[in-house]
């Protein structure tokens, strides 16, 4: 093993964190993995974690010198329940952290926003990992891959903006190395795919690539917010329909270097993952 304490990897089975878990355990350092049913995870110690419920966290902190955070998912307020507990793991001994946010949030913003404004005064080492949206939202049971399946169509209200979509395997081998070189980034990372696409042109590149006809269909924020609403709280639909509309004012339209420059290689296209998944 290349270290003595553990690396904690909340949300273990995850879009991310199981490729994070992968890649630390390929490279043979000791992995806690924790979600809230300590599902089993090949070369890694399972653990029960919740992040409300504090009862859970005294076992998820003891041997651990590092941690990947992925916030809990749906809540508008993440720093409620994120901030006492990263309080914890710095008194425990965690001395490095890795946060998963979003390209769409900076520090100081809504949600996870206020966890990164405080994270470079509680760690000594630390990242914030700010993706665009990931490849993965067209495939498996999103929404964006249910209504690709069932209607042959994407629903956005994101109009021609474009966005520049990243492989979640990519997030994971930027965690992997933020959480392990020598000295941490200490800053926060926008990660990017290779080009920032409209969803016209991922829906164009579905169809050519899996032979079934994908449309883009243009929603107004109302349409789109009332679509969500249907399954997640209006809060959140409200949040997640207004990105779309940052994306159609552009917010979105931009590549990064992050990925080759700490992994080495150039980030993965949008038309290999969907040879990879999709076909």
């Amino acid at each position: 093993m290349n270290d003595i304490n553990a690396t904690l990897v909340i949300g273990a089975t995850g879009t991310t964190g199981r490729r994070v878990t992968a890649g630390l355990t390929a490279d043979g350092h000791r992995v806690k993995a924790a979600g809230r049913s300590a599902t089993p995870v090949e070369g890694a110690q399972a653990v029960r974690f919740d992040w409300n419920e504090p009862a859970t966290w005294d076992e998820v902190l003891a041997g651990v010198d590092r941690a990947y955070l992925v916030p809990p998912i749906g809540s508008s307020d993440p720093a409620a329940v994120m901030l006492p507990f990263l309080r914890q793991a710095r008194a425990a001994g965690v001395h490095r952290a890795v946060l998963l946010s979003s390209s769409a949030i900076p520090a100081g913003g809504p949600a996870v926003g206020q966890v990164h404004e405080e994270l470079p005064g509680l760690f000594e080492q630390w990242a914030v990992l700010r993706p665009s949206w990931f490849m993965q939202n067209f495939a498996g049971f999103t929404p964006h891959a249910r209504s690709i399946r069932k209607d042959g169509a994407i629903w956005t209200a994101s109009g021609d903006g474009r966005v520049g979509f990243v492989d979640a395997q990519d997030i994971a081998a930027v965690a992997v190395r933020a959480l392990t070189d020598g000295q941490a980034p200490n800053t926060d990372l926008v990660l990017t795919g290779p080009q920032a696409l409209t969803y016209d042109d991922v829906a164009a590149t579905i169809t050519e690539v899996t032979g079934r006809p994908v449309v883009h269909r243009h929603l107004t924020f109302e349409q789109l917010r009332d679509r969500w609403a249907a399954e997640i709280p209006l809060e959140f639909a409200t949040m997640l329909a207004g990105m779309d509309r940052a994306i159609a004012a552009g917010a979105e339209d931009r590549t990064s270097d992050t990925v080759e420059r700490l992994t080495g290689r150039p980030p993965g296209t949008l038309r290999a993952f969907v040879e990879r998944e999709l076909r």
